[in-house]
């Protein structure tokens, strides 16, 4: 694509900064994932060490599990954006190209509705969780907030879903 006459500076078009900026998150929440696995890796090694000495690691079990959460929600994006995700095609290549384009379609455009409702529900659910004051079983950390890590994860996932939907056969990061 050609850069327009009023941006013949050198500057991008605002198009192009979003892209850049969505892909920018969508690997820094990919590096996080990957800091996730290796945080659950290390506590759950550490504990079975431990224990084979007769210690434990206080709070292992809530520390997995805000790590594998937050390894999920920041994981979704990335694998979304490569279209890594496992598909069954037999029937979708039987159609023809049209066919395929308006069911392409109307899959991202239902995934991206079923994601954004997700997303409303993350929100929801982590306000009552705050509400409440919960926390983790045994280092009482609140967890108020993990919910609203998904719900920011589905509203991305939203977003790579409109850029394939206007992008159609083009995967949004290389994997």
């Amino acid at each position: 694509m050609s850069p327009s006459p009023a941006l013949s500076d050198g500057a991008r078009p605002p198009i192009d900064l979003y892209h850049r900026a969505l892909r920018g998150l969508v690997h820094a929440l990919a590096w996080l994932a990957g800091g996730g696995l290796m945080v659950m890796m290390l506590v759950t090694s550490t504990d079975v060490i431990l224990r084979k000495l007769g210690l434990s690691l206080t709070g292992a079990y809530d520390i997995v599990k805000v790590a594998a959460t937050i390894t999920v929600a920041a994981a979704l994006p990335y694998t979304t954006a490569t279209k890594g995700h496992v598909a069954i095609e037999f029937l979708f290549h039987k159609l023809g190209r049209r066919g395929r384009i308006v069911v392409d379609a109307l899959m991202r455009s239902a995934a991206m509705a079923l994601f954004g409702l997700l997303a409303w529900g993350c929100l929801d659910y982590g306000n009552s969780l705050r509400a409440k004051g919960e926390v983790s079983m045994t280092l009482e950390l609140p967890v108020f907030w993990l919910p609203y890590v998904l719900a920011v994860s589905c509203v991305l996932v939203v977003l790579i879903k409109l850029y394939h939907l206007t992008h159609p056969g083009k995967p949004m990061i290389k994997p």
